[in-house]
């Protein structure tokens, strides 16, 4: 994702509309909850609600402008969805944050006995259902949480959400490279060097 030909020509939005919607971000899925309403542009004769992309676009602005006051390393990215734990583990690789890719184990936020003990200042969660028990003891311990959300998830616990398709391979892997990217960029580091397939699901995690 380096380079002029991967943003919209306009300068308004991270990158072009068809590049979003070739990622599949937009598709949600055939529930809505209230919360969501405000990022769900329409429904489809199948039933499944669509997300706003532009809404999907400012919200990973919004996200990484809050994640830059943060020491990378104070940030912890979790994803028990199998499509979120190779992007976590380079979105950390490639910003100095850290990730717990698979099982979440009880009381890593709040049982300093545990030898995965962690003491994060800011939670990334890549389904906030998916990842309740890491998100609920991000809540105990008072730390803000960002999430990646879909038309089914409800946000009571979430303080920042990035509506997106938090299922696809290809939508996670491209929402991650992004936000990586963006929080770079806003900590003054233009320079890039992975691309969406680094990110994407599939052989080893690195």
């Amino acid at each position: 994702m380096n380079g002029s030909e991967d943003e919209n020509s306009d300068g308004k939005m991270l990158i072009s509309n068809d590049r979003y919607l070739s990622a599949g971000i937009h598709i949600g899925t055939q529930q809505k909850t209230e919360q969501m309403l405000r990022y769900i542009y329409k429904v489809r004769s199948d039933g499944l609600y669509l997300i706003d992309i532009q809404k999907t676009d400012e919200k990973i602005r919004d996200a990484a402008k809050f994640l830059a006051r943060y020491d990378p390393s104070k940030i912890l990215l979790v994803s028990t969805r199998q499509y979120g734990q190779k992007p976590i583990v380079i979105f950390a690789k490639s910003t100095g944050a850290k990730a717990i890719p698979g099982r979440f184990v009880p009381g890593t936020l709040t049982n300093p006995d545990l030898s995965c003990y962690q003491e994060p200042d800011v939670l990334i969660a890549t389904d906030p259902y998916a990842d309740q028990n890491a998100v609920r003891e991000a809540n105990i311990i008072g730390i803000p949480v960002v999430a990646l959300c879909d038309t089914n998830n409800v946000l009571s616990n979430v303080d920042l959400a990035i509506p997106t398709n938090n299922k696809g391979k290809g939508s996670l892997a491209f929402v991650y490279c992004l936000l990586a990217r963006s929080l770079l960029a806003e900590k003054g580091i233009e320079t890039f060097d992975y691309a969406i397939s680094d990110f994407e699901a599939g052989g080893e995690l690195m």
